[in-house]
């Protein structure tokens, strides 16, 4: 069921992702123009071209994914022990690493910064890094571990530090894996970007793992920074994932994957 429910996942969001949703409108409405169904591809293509320059001249990403990253905010007060660092994988940029044999960062690579600098804050604590792939065409590559590992090892790491898990294919899976090697009971920071944190929360609570979220990779802008712009290709940073995890959200709460449809703060007292 893991594999379908996999496989349903992507394939989905093939198709419900805004920037594809655009492109295949477009592509509809053309098909439609050429068959001479004037009628139909202008009820198509009229809302699709005004949804299009939208998104390109102004950050309309920030209204979906804002609330997602103001949910969680990083400890005011740190603790004094923690029984282990949780990285989510994904910060990586894998098929590029494939491609040119290095260690490559993505747009999430701040997860990686965070971790090295609670590292060495916690120089007690072990790494946990769980990320395997998350495309349906790189699975069983083996290269997601290999990649984390140099990257913290280039950032001064001690290898014996470093737990590693990378056959999770999706957040569910990332936290199913480590079982092993947490703990019932012990307090574990958790470091994902901001926007998927409520959903990784979420999940950590629905197998009883208590986490401190400590959310980075931070993708709106402020309010006052919020204006015209015309930058397509960030506008989409913000709209694609935004609107990815609220449909995340929904799916995972209506599969029994995550404890809560929208997990709330809880107050620790450290």
């Amino acid at each position: 069921m893991d594999t379908v429910f996999f496989v349903l996942s992507k394939l989905g969001w093939m198709i419900l992702s805004p920037g594809n949703l655009l492109v295949i409108s477009f592509i509809l409405g053309s098909v439609l123009v050429l068959f001479k169904a004037y009628s139909a591809a202008k009820w198509i293509l009229m809302p699709t071209a005004l949804a299009g320059a939208l998104v390109l001249a102004y950050p309309v990403g920030d209204w979906l994914i804002q609330p997602l990253e103001k949910r969680f905010a990083k400890p005011y007060v740190m603790p004094e022990k923690v029984d282990g660092i949780i990285v989510l994988g994904g910060g990586e940029d894998l098929k590029r690493s494939l491609s040119w044999k290095v260690a490559e960062l993505g747009l999430g690579g701040d997860r990686y910064i965070a971790a090295k600098k609670l590292a060495d804050l916690y120089p007690d604590a072990p790494v946990i890094f769980t990320g395997g792939s998350g495309s349906i065409q790189l699975q069983d590559t083996g290269s997601e571990g290999e990649i984390a590992a140099q990257l913290f090892n280039d950032m001064g790491l001690k290898p014996d530090r470093l737990i590693l898990e990378s056959k999770s294919r999706n957040t569910f899976e990332n936290f199913r894996n480590i079982q092993s090697t947490t703990r019932p009971g012990g307090q574990y920071l958790l470091v994902t970007s901001a926007y998927h944190m409520p959903r990784s929360v979420g999940i950590a609570r629905q197998f009883g793992l208590h986490v401190i979220p400590y959310p980075v990779d931070y993708r709106s802008n402020s309010t006052e920074l919020r204006r015209v712009d015309f930058d397509l290709f960030d506008h989409l940073k913000a709209l694609e994932p935004g609107w990815r995890e609220w449909i995340g959200l929904t799916v995972y709460y209506h599969t029994g994957k995550t404890s809560e449809w929208w997990p709330a703060p809880i107050p620790v007292d450290y």
